[in-house]
């Protein structure tokens, strides 16, 4: 279907998607927020974030979240479904 592993990098603004969110839940939204950037990004539910990437996001705690952030998507293989 056109769903072979790839690997890319991508830029996600996050200041954009945290316009007028309140202070105490802007760093939970900047991680929902990645999630579904890679969801469309590669065409996939199962998103996985690294705990790295988590840490930079929550770095200068839950009000100021980084404005953007470089992350690496990469679509796996699915091993269970078609077995």
């Amino acid at each position: 279907k056109g769903q072979e592993p790839v690997t890319r990098d991508y830029t996600v603004h996050l200041h954009k998607y945290l316009h007028r969110i309140q202070f105490k839940k802007r760093a939970p939204r900047a991680v929902r927020e990645i999630r579904k950037f890679a969801a469309r990004a590669m065409s996939t539910k199962d998103v996985r974030i690294d705990t790295k990437l988590n840490k930079f996001v929550w770095s200068n705690g839950v009000r100021n979240v980084p404005t953007r952030v470089r992350v690496r998507l990469s679509r796996k293989r699915n091993e269970d479904e078609e077995a």
